[in-house]
């Protein structure tokens, strides 16, 4: 392949994220998307009709916003109490029959808070896929001649067996699907057996091999040769203190992608994911309580919607849809330089507890258990006594401790924590002491609220 040196892989588009320039082009392709979800998809045609709006009443962004309401999981839990659990009948209303007749392969989100949400790829989404994936690849260090290790769930999971249709327009590269469900020993044997370069999966599970390895191979795992971590589905590669310990680890490079399309970059301080498809889909944040838009400026945060603008292969992200991510965003210029404004996952709206009021989400008490890696293994639960949001406080915590911690030593370590957590957090939590691996690690996603009620 020509020019591998070059900066990104779609030199064309990638200036122009974020621009202007870029900006006209949206404005034109939504307004052909609008009108082609109006014509074609029932769920949507049913929500400009609640509005009161047509797709020609829309003639900026602006309008956008005003005019269609965000919709995400409450409003597709309506349509399964209108048609039931049938699975065709669902997807037809919400995606529409002339998506449904290029519906290539089906998959499903991982189900972890409730019934799993169908997530079926229609062809020219796999199309926009693999641009999307190409794009993100290049810029994460992919070359050919690299093997990739998929060891996200390749078993219904969206983010499994796709990634293998993905990455074939990349050039010379080989996947090895290997999949979450092969278990820890296996992972490791083929990664060493197939001299896989490239490790893609959640972070969990990069730390989880952290520990295996020696065990299984002998060899520490940085021996395997792996040159860079593609991890996602969870946080962690955004968490400064776990990406400093699988990059330590592992002597390779960690890159955060996924929640939408982008990835991180390679500067040493976390920068948040580049978005990388500005000819695909608009962005925007919404304030979680009205739905209101927030203007995309630095340092803003909200939820994150979706609006397609290829719609015939759009799944989600289709017109103003949200998954409940939090998002905050970075409009100013990246200082490694490479374009498109970026975002960080704050955490889940429907993962958000409230302690005395105050906003917590699980991921940033897992950056504060990660702060200190020689006193913890990193394992943790959050131990509810009743559903969330409102924690009646203090919130309750069980954590391991290191092998390296005697007990006379947990008081002094506890007080610790709890300053940090209070520092950073505003919380101060009751925490139970664990040994070491006491705490079930995954191979998947790791549920880290531990439900009493």
């Amino acid at each position: 392949m020509e020019n591998q040196d070059r900066q990104y892989w779609n030199m064309d588009i990638e200036n122009k994220l974020n621009t202007p320039e870029i900006k006209e082009l949206q404005l034109a392709k939504l307004k052909d998307a609008l009108k082609w979800q109006y014509e074609n998809t029932p769920f949507n045609r049913a929500r400009f009709d609640k509005a009161g709006v047509k797709p020609e009443d829309i003639n900026s962004f602006e309008d956008f916003a005003k005019a269609i309401p965000p919709a995400g999981q409450p409003e597709v839990r309506g349509i399964i109490e209108e048609v039931g659990l049938d699975m065709n009948k669902l997807m037809t209303h919400l995606f529409g029959q002339k998506r449904m007749d290029d519906l290539y392969l089906l998959t499903t989100t991982s189900g972890t808070t409730g019934i799993p949400t169908p997530y079926p790829n229609f062809k020219p989404g796999i199309v926009d896929g693999r641009e999307i994936m190409c794009r993100a690849a290049w810029r994460m260090g992919v070359r050919p001649g690299d093997r990739i290790g998929l060891c996200f769930g390749l078993s219904m999971h969206a983010a499994g067996t796709p990634q293998i249709l993905w990455y074939y327009d990349f050039p010379g590269v080989t996947m090895v699907p290997i999949g979450a469900e092969a278990g820890t020993e296996k992972i490791l044997q083929f990664i060493q057996l197939f001299g896989v370069n490239v490790f893609t999966g959640t972070p969990s599970l990069a730390l989880h091999l952290i520990e295996r390895c020696p065990e299984v191979l002998n060899i520490p795992i940085k021996n395997l040769g792996i040159k860079t971590l593609i991890l996602g589905a969870e946080p962690g590669a955004g968490i400064p203190e776990v990406r400093h310990r699988l990059e330590e680890e592992y002597g390779a490079q960690v890159f955060d992608a996924g929640a939408g399309y982008g990835c991180s970059c390679e500067h040493p301080v976390y920068q948040g994911m580049h978005w990388l498809a500005d000819d695909m889909a608009y962005y925007e944040l919404v304030d979680p309580e009205t739905g209101d838009a927030i203007p995309m400026e630095h340092g803003a945060q909200g939820i994150m919607v979706g609006t397609s603008l290829n719609p015939q292969g759009a799944v989600w992200f289709d017109m103003r849809f949200t998954l409940g991510d939090i998002h905050q965003v970075f409009t100013e210029p990246c200082p490694c330089g490479k374009s498109g404004f970026r975002y960080k996952v704050v955490g889940r709206s429907d993962d958000m507890l409230k302690v005395k009021g105050v906003p917590v989400y699980p991921a940033a008490i897992e950056g504060v258990i990660h702060s200190f890696p020689k006193e913890l293994t990193g394992s943790f639960r959050i131990v509810l006594d009743e559903p969330p949001p409102r924690v009646v406080p203090p919130l309750k915590l069980r954590v391991e401790h290191s092998a390296d911690v005697r007990k006379d030593d947990l008081p002094e370590l506890e007080k610790r924590v709890n300053e940090k957590m209070h520092s950073l957090l505003k919380i101060r939590p009751a925490i139970e002491w664990l040994e070491p691996n006491t705490l079930e690690r995954a191979s998947k996603k790791t549920q880290l609220l531990e439900k009493n009620y």
